[in-house]
C-alpha cells in the first residue's frame, strides 16, 4: 500500500530535501484573558456567551495551573485573529511547517543546523521525533512502523524517569531500558541502540542530571531527546537544551507559552526534524497520521511564541506572588491558619503557595478540595505532597479571579473552624 496525498517517491523525496534544506537556520504584561468578541452575531450554540453552559459543563477557576486535564491554558487574545486568519486560506502544510520552523529558529535564536515544526501537542513531539530517528527518509521504513524489523529497537532511559508520557516512545515499538548508573549506560549500549531520553522534570530524580545525560550521548554518538513540555518558564528553556546539544527537545505549546492547547514544539537538528514531519501527519500512512495539527494551530503557536518572548517576565512573576499574598491574607485571618511560599525547580516554575492549618479547622485537605471543586464558581485547587494542606498558584487566574478565591477559602475554613 502506498503513502497516498500525491506522495509518489518524486514528490517525497523531492519533500525530503526541501525540507531538510530549508529547516536549516542560524538562530506588555500579560495581556487579558477575556476573549475577543465575536464581529458577527451567534445563533445556536454560544448564542449565550458561554457554550459550555449551554451544554452543562461546568466551567472552573484553575488554581492549578497549566494542566491537560483542565485545557491547559487560555490562549492569548490575539491568537483568535491571527488563527481566524489562517483558516480562510488552503496552503501546503509541509510548506506551512517548514516555514513556521524557519521563523521559530530565527525567533529562538537557535544553533546552525537546528530547526523546528509545530505537533499536536509534546506528546506527538515525542512520537514523531523517535519515529524520525527510527525511519530516517526511508518511506518503506515510515510504512512500517510499529514494525521495526531492519530498525533499530531500544531506547535507553532512566529508571527514575519513567512515567506515563514515555507511552508515546513506546508506541512506536521500541523497548525502553532502564539504567541507572553511569556504568550500566555504557554497559546497555548495542548495536539496537536507537536513542537516549530523558525527561527533564525528573532530572533531581536520576544520577545522571541533563547536563551530563547529553554529553554521554555525545561520546557513545547516540541520539539523545529531552521532554521539557511543562518546562516554561523561565523562557530560556526554549534554547538552552539546544545550546546544550539536545538531538530534539519537546515542549507543549499550551501550557505557559499560551498558544493552542493541541499545539507543541519538536525542536532539534534540522535532518531528524525534518524525519520527523515524514513520520507525521499530513502524510498519510504514518504512525503519526492521527497525531494532525491544522493550519491554524501552526500559525497560531508561532504567534504565542511571539508574543511569549515579548512579555515581561519578571513582572509576571511579580503578580502571580502578589495574588497569592492577597489571598494568603484573608485565609490566615482564620485562627490556625498558615501559608508558605516555594517554586517547583521544574515544570509550572512559577510562585505557589502552600496552606495548611491545625486541629482547629476540622476538614481534611481532600474534603476542602472536594467542598471547593463542588461549589459555586467551581475552583479546582488540589492538596500537597503527602495530602498535607492545599497547593495553588496563580498564574492562570483571570483577573478578579483571586479575590474569588480568597472569598471562597475563606468561606470553607470558617465553616469548619472550632
Amino acid at each position: 500500500m502506498r503513502i497516498n496525498l500525491n506522495w509518489d517517491r518524486r514528490k517525497f523525496f523531492g519533500a525530503i530535501a526541501a525540507a531538510v534544506g530549508s529547516l536549516a537556520a542560524p538562530r506588555p504584561l500579560f495581556s487579558s484573558n477575556k476573549p475577543a468578541r465575536s464581529a458577527g452575531t451567534v445563533t445556536g450554540l454560544g448564542h449565550t456567551g458561554n457554550p459550555y453552559e449551554e451544554l452543562g459543563v461546568t466551567t472552573v477557576i484553575n488554581c492549578e495551573g497549566t494542566m491537560t486535564m483542565l485545557g491547559g491554558s487560555l490562549p492569548h487574545p490575539e491568537l483568535e485573529a491571527v488563527m481566524s486568519m489562517a483558516g480562510r486560506h488552503f496552503v501546503s502544510i509541509p510548506e506551512l511547517e517548514v516555514a513556521a520552523g524557519k521563523r521559530i529558529a530565527e525567533m529562538l535564536k537557535l544553533p546552525e543546523g537546528y530547526s523546528a515544526i509545530v505537533t499536536s501537542g509534546a506528546a506527538a513531539a515525542i512520537q514523531s521525533g523517535l519515529a524520525g530517528i527510527l525511519t530516517g527518509s526511508n518511506e518503506a521504513l515510515i510504512r512500517q512502523l510499529p514494525d521495526l524489523t531492519g530498525m533499530k529497537s531500544e531506547v535507553i532511559i532512566q529508571k527514575s524517569h519513567r512515567n506515563p508520557f514515555d507511552h508515546q516512545l513506546r508506541s512506536t515499538g521500541i523497548k525502553l531500558i532502564e539504567i541507572e548508573t553511569r556504568d550500566e549506560l555504557s554497559q546497555t549500549l548495542n548495536d539496537r541502540t536507537a536513542m537516549m531520553h530523558f525527561t527533564n522534570f525528573a532530572n533531581a530524580a536520576g544520577q545522571i542530571k541533563v547536563d551530563e545525560w547529553v554529553k554521554l550521548s555525545k561520546r557513545y554518538s547516540i541520539p539523545c531527546m529531552i521532554d521539557a513540555a511543562a518546562d516554561t518558564p523561565p523562557v530560556s528553556h526554549l534554547w538552552d537544551y539546544a545550546n546544550m546539544g539536545y538531538d530534539l527537545i519537546t515542549f507543549s505549546g499550551g501550557k505557559a507559552i499560551r498558544g493552542p492547547q493541541c499545539a507543541g514544539l519538536l525542536i532539534g537538528r534540522s535532518d531528524l526534524v525534518a524525519n520527523a514531519l515524514l513520520n507525521n501527519s499530513p502524510y498519510e500512512d504514518t504512525i503519526g497520521r492521527s497525531q494532525k495539527v491544522g493550519k491554524e494551530e501552526i500559525l497560531g503557536m508561532v504567534k504565542a511564541l511571539e508574543l511569549y518572548l515579548n512579555e515581561d517576565h519578571d513582572a509576571l512573576t511579580a503578580e502571580w506572588q502578589q495574588r497569592l499574598q492577597g489571598i494568603s491574607q484573608e485565609i490566615t485571618k482564620i485562627p490556625g491558619v498558615s501559608t508558605s511560599y516555594f517554586t517547583p525547580d521544574i515544570a509550572n516554575h512559577v510562585p505557589h503557595m502552600q496552606i495548611g492549618w491545625n486541629s482547629r479547622v476540622t476538614l481534611t485537605p481532600q474534603e476542602a478540595s472536594k467542598l471547593l471543586r463542588a461549589g459555586t464558581p467551581s475552583i479546582v485547587m488540589g492538596s500537597g505532597e503527602n495530602h498535607q494542606g492545599l497547593v495553588m498558584n496563580s498564574f492562570m487566574l483571570q483577573p478578579g479571579e483571586d479575590k474569588i478565591v480568597a472569598e471562597k477559602l475563606s468561606q470553607v475554613l470558617r465553616a469548619h473552624s472550632a
